[in-house]
């Protein structure tokens, strides 16, 4: 059996770059650092697509801080006034 490990960084950024095999370049919010990151298998099964803009959160490493896997794409709500 695999060991559920709970060393993980949770974070959230904005993507900047797409790159080639469900590859992004990501901005992490309060920081100016840029992470290369890649689709979680859930996101991939349900085709979620990104785009440049779209904010997203992230789960890191801590032995390896310049690599995450975008885990959630966080949806803005709409308010009344938007939509008039």
């Amino acid at each position: 059996m695999t060991k559920q490990r709970d060393d993980k960084i949770v974070a959230t950024g904005t993507i900047v770059e797409v790159l080639p095999a469900t590859m992004f370049r990501v901005k992490i919010d309060g920081t100016n650092h840029i992470v290369l990151s890649h689709l979680s298998g859930k996101m991939r099964l349900n085709f979620i697509k990104l785009v440049v803009g779209d904010r997203v959160r992230v789960e890191m490493s801590p032995y390896d801080l310049t690599k995450a896997r975008i885990v959630y794409r966080i949806t803005e709500k709409k308010t009344q006034n938007e939509n008039t």
